[in-house]
């Protein structure tokens, strides 16, 4: 079962996504049903250009809630704290600040540095934040109602379908702590390896990783069983080549 990457495809990223067909169709049918809520909500608070804008932020959330709901910066926490924190900084901003060239480049980057201190890092937060500034009239007349209404109420909306949608086939689990606890689990097989090696490794790196550390100690485990196969596999070879 050995596998050897393109360069090409490797290098653009293309290998690295691999699902089954019942996945794909999931994830569409799921952001297809928060959408069209959020179409809802957002309509009853804003007029249509308005509406527009917000809905594309929280298209993007659907993609990560629904196509990648065990990453980390799917989680519910950050699925909703993302966009209302970013709300709030982009409407504090655009009642601040006259340049809105200023006001908008200001609130994308206060969004990003509040996310990361609130461990609420949400991509759509960005553009939620953005759209508090550059939204129109109508967005601005509501002030900080923009906030609740129709933010939190979208975020909201579009996390309780995921719950639903991500629970319903066993390959899936949201949020992730529902996936059960690592202390539960064996320590990688051979090498010993536990969740908070795995996390210490995470942390020395300094970098935002997109999965937790029990979905990367799964990982580790069945490589290594994968590895064990594969050492077996050899060694048969090996020995039926010498027999012959």
């Amino acid at each position: 079962m050995k596998h050897h990457p393109h360069p090409l495809l490797h290098w653009l990223g293309i290998d690295m996504i691999h699902v089954s067909h019942g996945e794909r169709w999931l994830s569409s049918i799921g952001a297809l049903l928060g959408i069209a809520i959020c179409w809802g909500i957002s309509i009853q608070f804003l007029g249509p250009m308005s509406a527009t804008l917000i809905i594309a932020s929280m298209g993007a959330g659907a993609v990560l809630l629904f196509a990648t709901p065990h990453a980390a910066l799917a989680q519910p926490w950050s699925a909703t704290g993302g966009h209302v924190f970013s709300a709030i900084i982009g409407v504090t901003c655009a009642q601040q600040i006259d340049d809105i060239w200023l006001a908008a480049s200001l609130a994308v980057g206060l969004a990003i540095l509040v996310m990361h201190y609130t461990r609420s890092l949400h991509p759509p937060g960005g553009a939620t934040a953005l759209i508090s500034v550059i939204g129109g009239d109508d967005i601005h007349a509501l002030g900080y109602g923009f906030v609740l209404q129709p933010v939190l109420l979208n975020a909201v909306s579009l996390l309780l379908v995921a719950l639903l949608f991500n629970n319903l086939i066993g390959s899936r689990r949201y949020p992730a702590a529902w996936a059960g606890s690592p202390a539960e689990e064996a320590a990688v097989t051979g090498s010993g390896i536990r969740a908070e090696h795995v996390r210490a490794a995470m942390d020395e790196m300094d970098m935002v990783e997109d999965i937790s550390e029990e979905d990367m100690l799964r990982i580790i485990q069945r490589a290594e069983a994968h590895a064990l196969q594969d050492k077996a596999s050899a060694t048969t070879t090996a020995k039926e080549s010498g027999k012959g």
